[in-house]
């Protein structure tokens, strides 16, 4: 046999795959300790877990943005088509927001309880800000609306959501007390022996930012009876009765006090924003469960 003879080069080439690794990301979120403080490459399978998550989701929002963006014009041509009004677009809701002349009552949500949601939670808080927001620049009169204690974890969660430095609300770093006169406070809370009928003009109403399924309750009250700020709870159990306890989310509580405000009567208002899952119905008994601060 011939030595310097070569081997016949097969003709079933296999296609020459790149092996992707963990290093080949495009984007690398990294993660944060409680502390908000970086930490290393993940080795753990629960941080690994979790780091990926951030990194498909960093890679794939560019994508999604987009493929969302042609399904809600694809969804308009079929409205059109089909003669079916849509309401406003965005960009006429948000020429409208700058003409209308807010109301003279604010909101604040109080962000300082970070600490005390897991991860989960606090997308949880920063959904319902987002709805708070959409509900708030559809209104005719618009409260004043501000978060308060707005930390580097509540930042870190909201900036999945492009151009909310942009929103019409107002965020701050530092707590309520260092930007609004004591006087003008008022933090609802449904452990507040306090019932409030009407709300008042030049007055900022606290909804503690907390989702915490029930684990603080009475939280909020308390901290209000510490700092010297008045306090009061929503007359739910004056106007309606519920299935199941009454328990709100921030968004409704929030809708509550915007719908008041813009002269819709409270049993009205009550029946108009509380999930049907609630089976709210009108008054016909007294309670004296009054909680709306921690649903989930």
């Amino acid at each position: 046999m011939d030595e310097s003879a070569e081997e016949p080069k097969s003709d079933n080439k296999e296609p020459n795959f790149r092996q992707h690794t963990l290093f080949h990301i495009k984007v690398d979120p990294g993660l944060k300790d409680d502390n908000g403080d970086q930490l290393p490459r993940p080795f753990t399978k629960n941080q690994m877990r979790k780091w990926l998550k951030k990194v498909r989701w960093e890679n794939n929002k560019a994508e999604k943005r987009k493929k969302e963006k042609a399904r809600a014009k694809e969804r308009r041509r079929e409205a059109r088509a089909a003669n079916i009004d849509l309401g406003p677009s965005r960009k006429s809701l948000k020429k409208r927001s700058l003409e209308k002349s807010k109301s003279n009552t604010g909101i604040i949500i109080d962000l300082s309880f970070d600490k005390l949601m897991i991860e989960k939670d606090r997308y949880k808080v920063v959904k319902q800000i987002l709805r708070c927001y959409s509900i708030n620049r559809r209104s005719e009169t618009p409260l004043q609306f501000y978060v308060t204690s707005f930390g580097d974890k509540t930042k870190n969660d909201i900036s999945r959501h492009n151009g909310y430095e942009n929103w019409d609300i107002t965020f701050k770093e530092t707590s309520y007390l260092n930007e609004f006169p004591k006087e003008k406070l008022f933090y609802l809370t449904s452990e507040s022996e306090n019932v409030i009928e009407s709300f008042e003009e030049d007055t900022y109403y606290i909804i503690g930012g907390l989702v915490d399924h029930n684990q603080h309750k009475g939280l909020c009250h308390k901290i209000a009876v510490e700092q010297g700020i008045r306090h009061g709870q929503l007359p739910l159990n004056k106007y309606v009765n519920m299935k199941t306890r009454k328990v709100l989310t921030i968004d409704h509580v929030f809708e509550i006090v915007l719908r008041v405000c813009e002269g819709v009567p409270w049993k009205d208002a009550l029946l108009q924003v509380l999930p049907t899952r609630k089976g709210a119905h009108v008054c016909d008994t007294t309670s004296n469960d009054g909680s709306y601060e921690s649903d989930n």
